[in-house]
């Protein structure tokens, strides 16, 4: 089984979000294995044009005839575009009121764009391999949040729980909900959704509306699958092998009894395994039975370091000017070696058309996305940022190395023309910062070491009480950047 990283919900310009599907398609190849490129389609039950409403009205029926217009030349695109490399996927995306927002998932490249007036129909009348997936279910009933009364697990075997929106798990969960439709209302959250009896795996995508999939830190879905195609994907997922992130590609493996998550099994006697890489120091991992703690893992009880082995370093770029700034940087090991790295490249961010801003119609987010390993070991990446909106909205990126060696290992960094060199050992005490400019400048940071003893984590247990005809089992990490994993539940019966 290998994770693969994907973003199954994001818009560009294809309806009525901006930039190209072509560069949206670029910058998806740049740092995932697999999309899919949403399409608004339709609002059934859309709000009377009136005074109050016309702006919200005109610039969806705009964005739905705009892809319905061109509804079989996206459709070839997004085909085109799967590779062994790179999987796609067709979809779209119904608004409602009534049953809150779904967007259509296939690996049927004929997919038909037809009108209904819910999820169900939809899924019904375009043929098999087709589900529909619950987005930001939080919002409150009637305003496009989700009807658990009326969720269908048969259609729906995923839900999407993190995005641009916000964190969609608990009332008390990171990342409340901020946006203009308004705050996460505790009947429609995920924990509701378990606690009525309901079955579903977690998934996260970013809700991009500016040709961006995959931008850091607005969700991505975890696929644990055999290999990178199709039908593995699509079958995984169906399998509820899900697990969503915020934005950090943190691995996660989760069974009981051998069985993975997502999975329905029976047993009385259950042998709880997780195994946990964070991308950054942890600040907790909790096993939840039935919605309650059952175990907690600290982070801060780990400080050990091994003097040998692997450590993960961050570099992070941003800050300044709203301007795109162009960033090039390498390092190169002495007495070492890079063995892997993630990319977190962020793109421009919209949610929205808004009434009071304007964006370029394809060229918003022709950004920079570039990274490589060479032949000699040399890590190399160019990218472009903005400045932070607010001292609270980041519009920063980051790479994250991984090195094997040992404390003398060496790590010769160029930025931009800015040169620094650190042993492991100097930057597992210390990090570095360095600007552009003598004045509100663009810098850059590296990040203090993280050690293997510190990013890699097992939680082996036994459980031998059942409490339920069916307990059921989740996991969720937390780092101290505020990135959080979310794995999909277990669910296990007792006869």
């Amino acid at each position: 089984m290998n994770v693969y990283w994907g973003d199954i919900h994001n818009h560009c310009g294809i309806t009525y979000g901006f930039g190209s599907l072509e560069n949206a398609i670029r910058r998806a190849k740049s740092q995932l294995d697999f999309a899919a490129f949403t399409g608004h389609a339709m609002w059934p039950d859309m709000y009377e044009k009136t005074p109050e409403t016309e702006f919200v009205v005109n610039f969806h029926e705009k964005g739905f005839q705009k892809l319905k217009e061109h509804w079989e030349e996206v459709r070839k695109t997004v085909a085109e575009a799967n590779s062994p490399e790179f999987v796609t996927f067709q979809g779209y995306e119904i608004h409602s009121r009534e049953y809150g927002d779904h967007h259509l998932l296939s690996i049927n490249d004929e997919l038909p764009l037809v009108y209904r007036t819910s999820p169900a129909e939809l899924v019904r009348d375009c043929g098999k391999n087709v589900i529909a997936i619950p987005h930001h279910i939080g919002y409150t009933p009637g305003y496009r949040g989700i009807d658990w009364s009326k969720y269908r697990g048969d259609i729906s075997p995923v839900v999407e729980v993190f995005s641009k929106h916000g964190c969609s798990m608990s009332e008390d969960a990171d990342y409340p909900y901020y946006h203009n439709m308004g705050p996460r209302d505790t009947r429609n959250l995920v924990d509701e959704g378990l606690r009525r009896g309901n079955r579903f795996g977690f998934v996260a995508s970013t809700d991009h509306h500016a040709g961006f999939p995959g931008s850091y830190g607005d969700g991505l879905a975890a696929v644990v699958a055999e290999e990178r195609t199709r039908e593995s994907l699509w079958n995984a997922i169906l399998a509820r092998r899900t697990y969503a992130v915020t934005g950090d590609k943190i691995l996660c493996e989760f069974k009981v009894n051998d069985s993975w998550m997502g999975s329905e099994i029976t047993a009385k006697k259950r042998h709880i395994c997780a195994k946990v890489e964070t991308e950054g120091t942890l600040n907790k991992i909790i096993l939840y039975k039935n919605l309650r703690p059952y175990y907690i893992v600290n982070g801060e009880i780990f400080q050990e370091a091994n003097k040998e082995g692997c450590y993960k370093i961050r570099i992070e770029m941003g800050w300044g000017k709203s301007d795109l700034f162009r960033w090039n940087g390498s390092v190169q090991a002495e007495n070492g070696e890079i063995i892997d790295y993630r990319t977190y490249f962020r793109g421009i961010s919209v949610l929205a058309p808004s009434a009071s801003e304007s964006y370029d119609e394809n060229e918003i987010n022709n950004i920079e996305t570039y990274s490589c390993l060479t032949d000699d070991g040399e890590f190399e990446w160019r990218c472009d940022t903005v400045g932070n909106k607010s001292t609270l909205h980041p519009s920063t990126s980051s790479v994250v190395i991984k090195v094997q060696g040992d404390l003398s290992t060496r790590l010769n960094f160029q930025i931009n023309g800015k040169s620094y060199s650190a042993t492991i050992e100097e930057l597992l005490a210390y990090g570095y910062t360095n600007h552009m400019e003598y004045y509100h400048s663009h810098a850059f940071k590296i990040y203090k070491a993280i050690p293997e003893s510190r990013y890699l984590f097992q939680i082996d247990i036994n459980d031998c009480d059942p409490e339920n005809d069916c307990d059921f089992y989740h996991l969720e990490v937390a780092q101290n950047n505020r990135q959080w994993a979310f794995v999909s539940p277990i669910y296990v019966e007792r006869r």
